[in-house]
């Protein structure tokens, strides 16, 4: 793995944002963060930085409700997006969030790769195929995370591959499927040579 590049422990979060006009204003690369309310994109991101709690991880789900900007070592960003999916938030609260989602994916120049997470137990939602959907139509390059892999016993792990696939409509050929767990660290080096190959 060629992390070496980077030194993942000096990360920070560096800003939340709404809109445009707060976002960091450079050209570093940045690589985002999307999945349901609850897919554990916290963990994700504290697994691959060697932290216990930089994103917060919370019992809560639909705690995101910016984008949150984390730099990483002054070479890189992840840029984690609010959930979706997440019921208790109002129709209009969840409007500003996609909103403010498709703005920042469709438009910021600095954004190199989306890493999309869903959750490997479970079918992909409807939301995680809009999502998927979404991605491909503005030709932006995915890392598909299923998280929560030590759930499902490695046995199990190529059939609901298998299923996941079909139900996104995976594309093999420009996208990278890695089958993750934050618990047992599965999916680590894979995810970070998936991240880098976009910088």
């Amino acid at each position: 793995m060629e992390t070496s590049i980077l030194n993942t422990h000096n990360a920070s979060i560096l800003l939340s944002a709404a809109q445009k006009s707060h976002y960091p204003q450079d050209d570093l690369p940045e690589i985002a963060l999307a999945g349901r309310s609850n897919v554990g994109k916290s963990s994700f991101i504290n697994t691959l930085l060697g932290r216990k709690n930089l994103a917060r991880t919370s019992s809560k789900p639909g705690k995101t409700q910016l984008l949150n900007f984390y730099n990483i070592d002054d070479k890189l960003r992840f840029v984690d997006v609010p959930g979706y999916g997440y019921a208790r938030v109002s129709k209009k609260e969840r409007a500003k969030w996609g909103k403010m989602i498709e703005d920042y994916l469709t438009s910021r120049e600095n954004l190199r790769a989306v890493v999309s997470l869903i959750d490997f137990r479970h079918d992909p939602s409807a939301d995680d195929v809009q999502m998927y959907d979404f991605l491909k139509y503005y030709d932006l390059p995915v890392i598909l995370v299923a998280t929560k892999a030590d759930k499902v016993s490695r046995g199990r792990w190529h059939k609901y591959e298998a299923l996941a696939k079909k139900k996104l409509h995976f594309d093999d050929k420009t996208d990278k499927f890695i089958i993750f767990s934050s618990i047992n660290q599965t999916g680590l080096d894979e995810s970070w040579d998936a991240i880098l190959e976009y910088l």
